[in-house]
């Protein structure tokens, strides 16, 4: 038994990978127009194309960053990190 605990520190642990479901989803619902939800995603070029359309028109292309932080709350768990986090799918 002391040997298996020794042993204990050399074999790898899974790394449970973070879902940031919660967070991206609050941020597009109160922030869309920033596409802050984007960034904290990893999608830059994506999240500074939401900027772009949020000021060329005047705030209305902000309801793209709304819609998909309702997308990103009704999604489950394990489909949103599938989706967005593994799959890398940038846009709804």
């Amino acid at each position: 038994m002391e040997n298996s605990k020794r042993e204990d520190w050399n074999n790898p642990h899974p790394v449970r990978q973070e879902n940031k479901k919660i967070l991206a989803g609050i941020l597009a619902l109160i922030f869309p127009y920033f596409g802050i939800h984007k960034f904290i995603l990893g999608y830059t070029q994506e999240g500074i194309i939401q900027i772009i359309i949020s000021v060329v028109t005047c705030g209305v292309g902000s309801i793209i960053g709304f819609v998909e932080g309702i997308i990103y709350l009704t999604k489950s768990d394990e489909e949103f990190y599938q989706t967005y986090q593994v799959g890398k799918k940038g846009w709804f």
